[in-house]
């Protein structure tokens, strides 16, 4: 097998654990494919599945790297050699010991030593929501009106009182599907729909949304482009 083939996968996660693995790619100027990638090296490392795939390293490594250690006690659950160990006879730790390995105490946070106060957060984040803020707006054309995809979920569907734009049609689902805004780009997504979302005669799940692309909701057409009037 292949240990460096790549292949894009589809799937959920929380959302304030992408935000944090968000910060973490910046902060350590690498992309979140690679923490994944690595966070599920270091997670099978643990649990005795090996794997004989070489990590890629990002291209530039800051110096601070292993600040994680200290900051969030979860990250050295994983893998156990991301610091270290003391040497017997070393000067009392400026630092609180790594948590001990096995089990579910290795997923808690310590507690902060009373004596260090707690490290201050790294704020990207507002720059980085200045980023996905910017880029084209992308606009719905349905029933020969325009509608601004202005948030990051904009649901279409049957319910007048959960979806942005109602179609009122009992083939069309209450929450039929969604546009998702993920890092200034758009995606269309079928929320489990009965009769799915149709694009150039398949059915699809989910797919990124490029000028002038069309699909179908039943008989209704959706049309999406990123141009002003």
């Amino acid at each position: 097998m292949d240990q460096s083939k790549k292949t894009m996968r589809h799937f959920y996660c929380r959302d304030v654990l992408w935000d944090t693995f968000e910060q973490m790619a910046n902060d350590f100027d690498c992309s979140i494919d690679y923490l994944i990638n690595e966070s599920m090296r270091y997670y099978a490392r643990s649990k005795n599945y090996q794997s004989s795939a070489q990590p890629q390293m990002p291209v530039s490594q800051p110096a601070h790297s292993q600040q994680p250690q200290a900051q969030q006690g979860g990250y050295g659950g994983g893998g156990g050699h991301m610091a270290p160990p003391l040497a017997p006879n070393s000067a009392p730790a400026r630092r609180p010991p790594p948590p001990p390995m096995g089990g579910q105490q290795a997923y808690q946070q310590p507690p902060p030593p009373a004596r260090q106060p707690a490290p201050a957060a790294p704020r990207p984040a507002t720059p980085y929501q200045g980023a996905m803020a910017t880029g084209p707006t992308l606009f719905l054309i349905y029933n020969n009106q325009r509608y601004p995809i202005s948030k990051d979920q904009f649901i279409i569907g049957r319910g007048s009182k959960t979806s942005d734009l109602p179609i009122k049609d009992g083939n069309i689902s209450r929450k039929h599907a969604a546009v998702i805004r993920r890092n200034g780009t758009y995606y269309i997504k079928d929320l489990g729909s009965t009769n799915g979302i149709d694009y150039k005669g398949m059915r699809i799940d989910n797919k990124r949304i490029d000028e002038g692309d069309v699909f179908h909701l039943c008989d209704y057409e959706l049309r999406f482009t990123y141009r002003g009037e």
